[in-house]
């Protein structure tokens, strides 16, 4: 948008404009669209979260169930064996007659972190089982299923 100069008089005095200039302004507001773009998702990043304990009602359980276990010193068992990394696919095929559709339970040590977790996951995954249930205590608070609705909401 530009503004129009105008001589008014024959002198040499121009008369004011009162149009404004937007460039500037449309300019600005671009560049605070652009920081807020890019400041947005690093502003969720690195959030503190204390995950609480599962209320979800019992499932019941297998009549012979495979159950994998990661201690704290990260160390593998499969049932009761303890076994190394390397032999877990040939141990899961013998304890399960190599049924790739058998589900699996995983547990670890609290204090086993996330990241060696889901490696684990990834070599049973590896091994060509895709049915992995992980396995956490109960919470005091668990309920079971029931009909009626939970207060305030709809079931």
């Amino acid at each position: 948008m530009g503004a129009q100069l105008q001589q008014a008089s024959s002198d040499d005095e121009m008369t004011q404009v009162s149009d404004i200039n937007v460039t500037p302004f449309i300019d600005v507001i671009l560049v605070l669209l652009i920081i807020f773009m890019v400041a947005a998702p690093l502003s969720t990043v690195d959030i503190a979260v204390d995950l609480p304990a599962s209320t979800a009602t019992k499932q019941p359980r297998p009549d012979k169930p495979v159950f994998i276990t990661l201690k704290a010193d990260r160390t593998l068992a499969v049932g009761e064996t303890p076994i190394s990394r390397a032999a877990l696919a040939a141990s899961l095929a013998s304890v399960t007659s190599s049924d790739h559709t058998k589900r699996l339970f995983v547990r670890a040590d609290k204090t086993v972190p996330y990241g060696d977790v889901m490696t684990l996951m990834n070599d049973i995954r590896g091994a060509g089982y895709l049915k992995i249930a992980l396995v956490g205590l109960e919470s005091a608070g668990a309920q079971p299923a029931s009909d009626t609705p939970p207060a305030g909401g709809k079931k």
